[in-house]
């Protein structure tokens, strides 16, 4: 550790202390002891490169926020948006196919009124989108009819807890939905406040469009976020974004129920999961790790006096500055086999979602304001 690491941890410890001086001003959040190990550093496959940078933007100034990516048959994309819209990508054009809540959004604040659509798949027959909006749960979009039909709607939930953040979902080849909701306690504009908080109510759920049915696979997840079945069907993979590490859930075979660690220590917060071409997977990193970001791991009470104290959305927005972007391939052990970067974030300082469509990348994010677009063979 350096001497800016001394000094900042030293500053974590008073503001820990301060914690105790100031205990009756109340906290918005209750933070949890993290049990982080260092981040994986950037050698051997993580060798920082610039592959990332040679990215096209495209769309850029047109659309906000394309978290997830779904490529139809003829090759169109669609994607969704901070203001609620699910949009179809033809030529140059952005051509609205649905807004998922009451109407598009101006402000974050707004979200629970116009919808997030964030992962989103086509259904087994190539016809319907299958979307999870973190307000409105489980939806079937009817691209050319222009119409929205709700599979599992945010409240009543399950087993008494309402979905509060559907995040991503995978569907596999009977038709069963396999979706996460990321916490039972905070929706997706308070995402700081999980962050901060550390806390680990997210679940992993089931929905059986035959008969209705659904059931939890996992829960006490740490911000449960992207999905991904195996190519055999026999297991999905979990991502919790705030432990940065990726869980394997087994849906068949004798260890059926069970669940394990795929891969952990991430040198960033992992995203979206999707197939690689080559036979593994592609992570989507959200957001690099740091010294800063490890050391503020390590100690709760100063991230509870930070929140009494700060706009916890301030806070976050400073350790989330524009940086290096980066993504990472599996392979089907988890094994890291391939990252490609763009260390000065100039291009791609963040990516929510990789689509491989072999020679090309197709890059999402949360918060861009453009779609990027990797030729592999360039």
């Amino acid at each position: 550790m350096g001497v800016l690491g001394v000094l900042f941890s030293l500053l974590l410890i008073i503001l820990s202390a301060l914690d105790y001086v100031f205990f009756f001003l109340p906290s918005p959040i209750d933070p949890k002891p993290s049990s982080f190990q260092r981040a994986l550093k950037f050698e051997g496959p993580l060798e920082i490169n610039s592959n990332l940078s040679r990215a096209k933007r495209l769309f850029e100034g047109q659309i906000v926020g394309p978290e997830s990516i779904a490529i139809d048959s003829t090759g169109t994309l669609y994607t969704g948006l901070y203001d609620g819209r699910i949009v179809k990508l033809e030529g140059d054009k952005v051509i609205d196919v649905v807004q998922t809540g009451k109407q598009p959004c101006g402000t974050l604040e707004l979200e629970q009124t116009c919808g997030r659509p964030l992962g989103m798949r086509f259904d087994r027959y190539g016809i319907n989108l299958i979307v999870a909006d973190a307000y409105y749960g489980l939806l079937e979009v009817n691209p050319r009819a222009r119409t929205v039909n709700t599979l599992v709607p945010s409240a009543p939930g399950i087993n008494g807890k309402p979905f509060r953040f559907v995040n991503d979902l995978d569907i596999a080849r009977d038709g069963t939905i396999y979706f996460t909701d990321s916490s039972t306690k905070w929706q997706r504009c308070q995402v700081p406040h999980i962050m901060f908080e550390g806390e680990a109510t997210g679940r992993l759920m089931a929905y059986h469009p035959k008969t209705g049915d659904m059931e939890v696979l996992m829960e006490g997840l740490h911000f449960a976020n992207g999905v991904q079945l195996s190519p055999e069907g026999d297991h999905v993979l979990v991502a919790e974004t705030t432990m940065s590490r990726i869980m394997k859930y087994y849906i068949k075979g004798e260890h059926e129920g069970k669940s394990e660690v795929f891969v952990q220590n991430l040198p960033g917060v992992p995203d979206n999961i999707r197939l690689s071409s080559r036979g593994g997977y592609w992570v989507g990193i959200s957001m690099t790790r740091t010294e800063t970001t490890h050391l503020i791991e390590q100690y709760p009470r100063a991230r509870n006096f930070l929140a009494k104290v700060f706009s916890l959305t301030s806070l976050a927005s400073l350790l989330d500055k524009p940086g290096h972007g980066f993504i990472v391939e599996l392979d089907e052990n988890g094994q890291i086999i391939k990252s490609l970067h763009d260390p000065t974030g100039n291009v791609v300082p963040d990516v929510s979602e990789v689509h491989d469509e072999g020679d090309t990348l197709w890059l999402g994010s949360v918060k861009a304001k453009y779609i990027a677009k990797l030729e592999l063979n360039n």
